[in-house]
């Protein structure tokens, strides 16, 4: 058992003369900034993007592994899509910035003003943007309706792809 798996977890002060503030920043662009310093190791990147949590109280997004936590700052959307992968059964599945891959829930994707996909992942929990070269991979999948709307073709169905809001 990990002191995050009790409930008073993310209700404990900070250590003595430290903050829960921090000045982690994830930008638009699925990298993680230390103030003005890039985080460029992707050992550390991956990790961060596994401690992506929400707190339960403030709704804030922070980073816990399970032993401490703090607060980050994200620019657009907290998960990135870094890959898609045709499924056997015809599905499209998502290898996100964290590691994981999950299947993509066909009515859980937008697109943005200027073009950008999303979809919802972690049970629909949280955002994810994809990364240009996982864009790229959609095309498979993307289709112009009758009214030249954008929309997803799987398994032999259409999706209508909804603007994002």
């Amino acid at each position: 058992m990990k002191p995050g798996d009790h409930p008073e977890f993310f209700r404990l002060p900070p250590p003595p003369g430290r903050s829960r503030e921090s000045k982690i920043v994830l930008d638009e662009r699925g990298r993680f900034w230390n103030g003005p310093f890039l985080i460029d190791h992707e050992a550390m990147s991956r990790a961060f993007a596994s401690w992506i949590r929400r707190h339960p109280d403030d709704g804030r997004f922070i980073l816990t592994n399970g032993y401490d936590w703090t607060y980050f700052t994200v620019k657009d959307a907290p998960f990135f899509v870094r890959g898609v992968h045709g499924e056997s059964d015809g599905g499209v599945a998502l290898e996100l910035f964290d590691g994981s891959i999950e299947s993509l829930d066909p009515n859980a994707i937008s697109v943005s003003g200027d073009g950008v996909l999303f979809a919802r992942v972690k049970a629909g929990a949280y955002d994810a943007r994809f990364l240009p070269p996982a864009q790229m991979q959609m095309t498979d999948f993307i289709d112009e309706g009758s009214a030249g709307e954008p929309c997803l073709k799987i398994s032999g169905r259409t999706y209508r792809i909804p603007e994002r809001q």
